[in-house]
């Protein structure tokens, strides 16, 4: 405690108090980048629009939009005439994005199905593909060859090769280092603490953003879905394990070393279950699909089922429930009440405006039945007001590349249109 106090003395004595926020952080972009993405993000603006929204002169907008539209990031195109415009005088024009001047492309890699998209610089997605891979732990050169043919083939599809993408994004469940674009543990990945994004940008000559799977899905929601205009909301993924992305004020948070969020491998039993990640009692470890099909094998008696593809397994197990079987229903429900413990957790540390659920395994509407939300209002703080709302969205196994072409078009607008970057040696 001396030391903690000796050195607030010093801190005092140098004159000032209060965050030292750098210059033209995150949250100080330059204003070019802000009107650049305030017109994306609204399709087509006027500029007296953008102007409004952003608190600036119109005079700035004018100045600012000419040096875009010369680079060849905007454009103008003509706007509707309002009501009652007889159409005399000059056409009405609005800002819009020039789409096929950048491309970028989105992947995840799963244990099941490796995702891709194509998306122009709008955002607009102009091609997708998909694989199926045997489940199971992949040498580090498998999954590099898997992810630039993906690439490969999305490409061909856009007609585009890949020297054309301006940067790749992609996601791996597990711990990933984002900042560093390393993998440190992943349930598809052979070996620990690999710099997957180096990998795949010196196969594909691309540079490469690398981010956990639920990160997309939150940016996903953020960019494409019902994140748009929420500035606090969670998204909690329920797929081969349990992961959560958190949007804190229009920003997806990611903890001090990029590697917070990790609900899955909270615990909810002190020595309990197993967990994949070699840990006991974390959440995922009674919710994920192999915490299913445990609970399968033991209570119905499966051993002859064991060595069935999980989803086959799972799906067995979800029509038993749906006929009736009271021991199948009882797995889900146990899931559900332990979901509803994780979900409760996260509103009492957060307090987001919603929470999404998402992942292949909320069509099991066991798992978010009316008694398991119940059950997580009442492990919610009591503060007298309404609990945050809960959403279900299905998007399918593209979402997950959705937000991971999200991840690459924030970073190549940044490396475009950010602090430091000229329009003029463009």
């Amino acid at each position: 405690m001396v030391g903690s106090r000796e050195a607030q003395t010093s801190a005092t004595s140098r004159g000032g108090c209060g965050p030292l926020i750098a210059p033209l952080s995150e949250s100080m972009r330059p204003l070019r980048q802000q009107i650049f993405e305030r017109v994306r993000a609204g399709g087509l603006m006027p500029r007296v629009q953008v102007a409004r929204e952003l608190g600036v002169s119109a005079a700035s907008v004018t100045m600012l939009t000419s040096e875009l539209i010369e680079s060849g990031f905007l454009q103008e195109v003509p706007a509707p005439r309002g009501p009652g415009d007889g159409g005399r005088g000059r056409p009405p024009v609005a800002l819009g994005v020039k789409a096929d001047a950048y491309h970028v492309a989105g992947v995840k890699l799963s244990d099941a199905f490796h995702t891709a998209v194509v998306v122009d610089f709008a955002g607009a997605v102009i091609a997708s593909e998909a694989v199926q891979v045997d489940p199971g732990l992949q040498a580090p050169e498998t999954l590099v060859d898997t992810c630039q043919t993906l690439l490969e083939r999305v490409a061909a599809k856009a007609q585009l090769s890949l020297s054309q993408l301006s940067g790749i994004g992609m996601g791996v469940p597990g711990f990933v280092d984002s900042a560093k674009g390393r993998v440190l543990w992943s349930p598809i990945l052979g070996e620990r603490d690999f710099p997957l994004a180096d990998a795949v940008s010196i196969r594909t000559g691309r540079p490469v953003m690398l981010d956990n799977d639920a990160n997309l899905v939150a940016l996903a929601e953020l960019w494409y879905g019902a994140g748009r205009q929420i500035a606090d909301f969670a998204v909690v993924t329920i797929e081969h394990g349990v992961g959560m992305g958190v949007v804190i004020n229009h920003r997806l948070y990611r903890g001090a070393l990029g590697l917070g969020m990790e609900l899955g491998h909270t615990k909810v039993q002190l020595d309990g279950a197993l967990c994949r990640c070699g840990q006991r009692g974390c959440l995922e470890a009674y919710v994920a699909d192999y915490a299913l099909a445990r609970e399968a094998t033991t209570a119905l008696n499966w051993m002859h089922k064991a060595g069935q593809p999980m989803n086959v397994l799972i799906e067995s197990l979800y029509d038993h429930a749906k006929a009736g079987n009271a021991a199948a229903r009882s797995i889900f429900r146990r899931a559900g009440r332990y979901l509803a413990v994780g979900l409760a957790n996260v509103v009492n540390l957060f307090d987001p405006a919603l929470i999404i659920l998402s992942g292949e395994r909320m069509r099991y509407d066991y798992l978010y039945a009316a008694d398991a939300l119940a059950e997580m209002d009442k492990l919610v703080l009591n503060t007298g007001r309404p609990a945050p709302s809960i959403e279900v969205h299905a998007w399918g196994d593209l979402l997950w590349a959705h937000g991971a072409a999200a991840l690459a078009l924030s970073s190549v607008t940044e490396r475009l249109l950010g602090p430091g970057n000229d329009l003029a040696a463009q």
